[in-house]
């Protein structure tokens, strides 16, 4: 039986963009019920600017609380060498970095370019390394960006290219419709040329449903020869720094399409369910999940 890896993304890239802020004590509980759920690779927190994302600012003191299963690899993300040095003091298992693939968005995001933070990269997989930590790379908005529209393939390849250069290629790349624009034919010519590209790289997939074609992408993607795809319990989360970024894909409606598609993920789907009703109370709102309001089928599964 074929299977994919499920990345919980709930606690870093779902929370930092909504109004209600979980305290400490609920960051560490959310992510005690994604694991409970299954989830064995968590992204937990994130080691930027305060300031810039303040529901991530207790990152350090999340990362002090969280329990320590056998099996279960923490994330962190960061974007320049002294986020990755806090990543690694702060004993996440694997440290995340982002490029955006257009110069806009790069510099809004990150306050860069894109050749800036390429060179970035490299210093932090540096520390990285050095630490013995896992690598990633998240390629953001590589199919559309909110402020100069399509991103072509050809600039996409040469991001995955220069990436895999050097002594510290990332151990995985992941290619993300930060915006929620892109369509499955997208999706499957992108990570062909990525897995052309850096055959050595693990390849990830992580979509948004802004246009509800998350999805169908994500399923796309795993087609394709996606190792791993990113998800957050309810479908909440988004980006700040882009207009309209909505949710992700939901962890528990990706559990239930690629269970019931014979893909294996691992997952108990009604604790995924459950997980996904105790944010809604938190965040005081219906989170966007479909399985959150519909349940599983057969009702008794």
């Amino acid at each position: 039986m074929p299977s994919v890896e499920i990345v919980e993304v709930s606690p870093r890239d779902g929370l930092q963009s909504e109004p209600a802020r979980l305290t400490t004590a609920e960051k560490v509980e959310l992510i005690g019920l994604a694991v409970a759920a299954g989830a064995h690779r968590i992204e937990a927190a994130s080691f930027v600017n305060p300031k810039r994302v303040p529901q991530m600012a207790d990152a350090e003191d999340v990362m002090r609380l969280l329990p320590r299963p056998a099996g279960v690899s923490y994330v962190g993300l960061a974007l320049n060498e002294r986020g990755a040095e806090r990543a690694v003091a702060a004993a996440c298992d694997e440290v995340n970095f982002v490029v955006v693939a257009s110069e806009t968005f790069s510099q809004r995001n990150q306050g860069a370019g894109v050749a800036e933070t390429l060179d970035r990269w490299f210093r932090v997989a540096a520390v990285a390394k050095a630490a013995g930590r896992r690598t990633s790379v998240t390629i953001a908005a590589a199919f559309g960006c909110p402020f100069e529209g399509e991103v072509g393939l050809d600039r996409v390849a040469s991001i995955v290219e220069r990436l895999a250069e050097g002594d510290t290629p990332p151990d995985e790349i992941a290619l993300a419709d930060t915006i929620g624009v892109a369509v499955p034919p997208q999706i499957r010519a992108a990570f062909d040329a990525a897995r052309r590209i850096a055959p050595a790289a693990k390849l990830r997939g992580h979509f948004h449903n802004t246009r509800n074609t998350g999805l169908a992408n994500a399923f796309a993607a795993q087609e394709a020869g996606a190792q791993a795809l990113d998800a957050s319990l309810g479908g909440i989360g988004g980006c700040p720094f882009a207009p309209a970024a909505t949710g992700n894909i939901p962890t528990e409606d990706l559990v239930y399409l690629l269970e019931r598609s014979g893909i294996r993920t691992g997952f108990d789907l009604q604790r995924g369910i459950e997980a996904a009703q105790w944010l809604s109370d938190k965040l005081g709102k219906r989170v966007p999940g479909m399985l959150e309001k519909a349940g599983p089928f057969p009702a008794a599964a």
